[in-house]
């Protein structure tokens, strides 16, 4: 049996699959926009300043930016003309083989699956600090994982919690779920504003001198700041853009797919780079960027220029901005395993659907068993650069896939097709890649064993249960 065995592309992006078709382009931009703006503008911004690249954190956004625009035209133009669920794994099915197929969607798991319970550790600080300000402490058995910093905890409990609430809202429905986004997604973007009209008033800019800090040299040999602090900067606050991608993952219940799908790809990341570069740049102008290194960054900003009542309205959409992260990535991951699942390569448990609500029931409860499990005993500063180089390897073969499929099938009728020939792919791969190599060696351990895991389950059970083989 060929490892590169394809899938036929289906065209009629309308058909019925199972999945209830409910969404539109502003629900999918909606989408995009409540996955992506969550930790990166709240948490990530101020570390990757502090750490990286200082003032330059503008720069390392633009870098992630463009290397997201790449990926999402490619993303765009396979959504346009490749029908199936599943995301970048659907469109490597048909475009590449089932095998690099099933890599890319064992990457994508990786992504959600540790991004959703990287986010809602971060929720879990707000709450806790939100709690603390009316009075209540939790005990820090219930409301940390065991770590250094607290070597008293046990697990994460509000964290358990609301991964278990937003399975339950998966399960009544992805319309459910996406009104619910787009609710709490108005929020947000309310106290971004709210953030953005406060700050612009009391910029310093001198405290944008040096733009790009002079390279600082730790006696382990790490490196900070100068050029390199951007990259590193960006192959960090990259996890700030993670989840438009699932926007694609919502093919099969979207009403017009290959209209729909590049304008809530394209809507929802150009929207969100503009407001990543505006706010970095007024949190650095604000606060030496030295100082940036918090959990709450945002909110510490404007406690220090003496603005309580915004600092206390952020932390509130701070959570709420947290919370649309995790329903998107927690969807995303459940459609994904379907996607998987329906084609053979995992058991059929995953594609179970619901026989009113038509959601994979499956999948939303075995997704949610392991993100529990991590959000609960596992801590945030272990997870979040995981889900970066899963989600960059996606990228890289994404943009692999439209370059093949341009080459074999030059006849496909696409309603959206990226410009410029081959150039934006090609940028893609080689943008997406480096990011990659910009980070730790621990988090290449790690990827590299989920690989291992990935490639066992395939030869050992995939292979031979897949749907095409069975029809072989």
């Amino acid at each position: 049996m060929s490892l590169f065995r394809t899938k036929p592309i289906e065209t009629d992006l309308e058909k019925q699959t199972g999945l209830k078709r409910s969404l539109n382009a502003f629900d999918l931009v909606m989408l995009g926009i409540g996955a992506i703006i969550g930790t990166g503008i709240f948490v990530l911004t101020g570390k990757a300043a502090a750490v990286n690249a200082g003032p330059a954190v503008v720069l390392s956004f633009i870098v992630a930016g463009l290397a997201c625009t790449f990926a999402a035209l490619s993303y765009a133009e396979l959504a346009s003309s490749i029908g199936g669920a599943g995301s970048a794994y659907g469109y490597g099915y048909a475009g590449l083989g089932e095998w690099p197929a099933w890599i890319i969607g064992w990457m994508l798991v990786l992504e959600y699956a540790v991004a959703v319970p990287a986010v809602s550790v971060g929720w879990s600080e707000y709450l806790n600090t939100g709690l603390q300000t009316i009075g209540i402490t939790l005990p820090e058995a219930l409301s940390h994982a065991h770590e250094t910093a607290h070597p008293n905890g046990v697990i994460n409990l509000a964290a358990v919690l609301i991964i278990v609430v937003l399975g339950v809202v998966l399960a009544m429905g992805a319309k459910v779920g996406a009104v619910l986004n787009a609710i709490i997604v108005a929020v947000k973007l309310a106290t971004i504003f709210l953030f953005i009209g406060v700050a612009v008033f009391h910029v310093d800019p001198t405290l944008w001198h040096p733009f790009i800090p002079a390279e600082v040299v730790d006696a382990d040999g790490t490196k900070h700041f100068g050029w390199g602090g951007v990259f590193d900067g960006a192959s960090r606050i990259f996890f700030a853009y993670l989840g438009f991608d699932a926007v694609s993952t919502a093919a099969e219940e979207t009403k017009k797919p290959s209209r729909d799908l590049p304008i809530g790809i394209l809507g929802s990341l150009g929207a969100c780079t503009i407001l990543y570069i505006v706010v970095s740049g007024l949190l650095t102008g604000i606060v030496p960027y030295s100082t940036l290194n918090v959990g709450s960054p945002v909110a510490y900003s404007l406690l220090q220029i003496g603005q309580k009542t915004a600092a206390g309205l952020i932390s509130i959409g701070a959570i709420a901005g947290l919370t649309t992260v995790m329903l998107v990535m927690f969807y995303g991951l459940t459609r994904v395993l379907f996607a998987i699942s329906r084609d053979g390569l995992l058991p059929q448990f995953f594609a179970k659907l619901h026989p009113t609500t038509r959601t994979p029931v499956g999948s939303i409860i075995a997704a949610g068993i392991v993100m529990i499990a991590l959000a609960g005993f596992v801590p945030l500063s272990e997870l979040a650069d995981t889900a970066n180089i899963g989600t960059l390897g996606a990228f890289v073969i994404a943009c692999v896939g439209v370059l093949v499929l341009r080459k074999k099938r030059p006849d496909l009728k696409r309603p959206f097709r990226a410009p410029f020939g081959p150039l934006l792919p090609v940028l893609g791969v080689l943008s997406c890649g480096y990011l990659m190599t910009r980070l730790g060696h621990t988090t290449w351990t790690a990827f590299a064993i989920w690989l291992v895991i990935g490639q066992a389950i395939y030869f050992g059970y995939s292979r031979r249960h897949a749907v095409l083989a069975r029809a072989a």
